[in-house]
């Protein structure tokens, strides 16, 4: 019995010892996880658990400032194993966002070439002109956008990516239903 008095005296004794100075290292390896899942982009690709990790390591200073150690050690350790979530969240949505960029990119570049088609057969049909200016002004902003897009791509931007071409499929298919509806129209009727 006095044996097991003794060790929970030294175990309090230790657990107050423990409180009574900041945790720096705990909050050196917080800010070192925070440093290592910004580098993997999780101030992009993991906000919200990102945020959460800064938010802890701020509360965790405050803590230190307030002479709150063990508030300080708990919201450390917080801040460290959130950030390692956060990075761990962050790898798995970039590789989810690079093949959604892959893929707008690839139906943004089928889209583009199918109109480019469309376009063509309309000047050989003799399209009046509005009508081809305004098919030939889509297709160049759609180009312009796309290659905005590659050079995300090739940078790692990847929701970037489909910022750029998200509104580009849709100006495209309406360029075509245009020139595919004017086609339609009989050869008196176009001019």
């Amino acid at each position: 019995m006095r044996r097991w008095l003794l060790l929970l005296v030294v175990a309090v004794e230790v657990g107050a010892s423990a409180c009574t100075h900041p945790p720096d290292k705990e909050m050196q390896q917080a800010q070192g996880a925070i440093d290592a899942a910004r580098a993997a982009g999780a101030d992009q690709y993991g906000r919200d658990e990102f945020a959460a990790a800064e938010e802890a390591l701020r509360n965790a200073h405050e803590a230190v400032a307030q002479r709150d150690y063990r508030l300080a050690l708990n919201d450390a350790l917080d801040s460290r194993e959130r950030a390692q979530n956060a990075a761990k969240e962050a790898a798995h949505n970039k590789a989810a966002a690079r093949a959604d960029a892959d893929r707008a990119l690839f139906d943004a570049t089928a889209a583009i070439a199918a109109a480019q088609t469309k376009l063509k057969t309309a000047e050989a049909s003799h399209l009046p002109a509005p009508t081809l200016r305004e098919a030939r002004s889509v297709l160049a902003d759609s180009e312009r956008h796309v290659q905005e897009a590659r050079t995300a791509f090739e940078k790692g931007d990847y929701l970037a990516v489909v910022d750029a071409v998200s509104g580009t499929l849709a100006r495209l298919a309406a360029a075509g239903r245009d020139l595919d509806a004017t086609l339609r129209l009989p050869a008196r009727r176009r001019r």
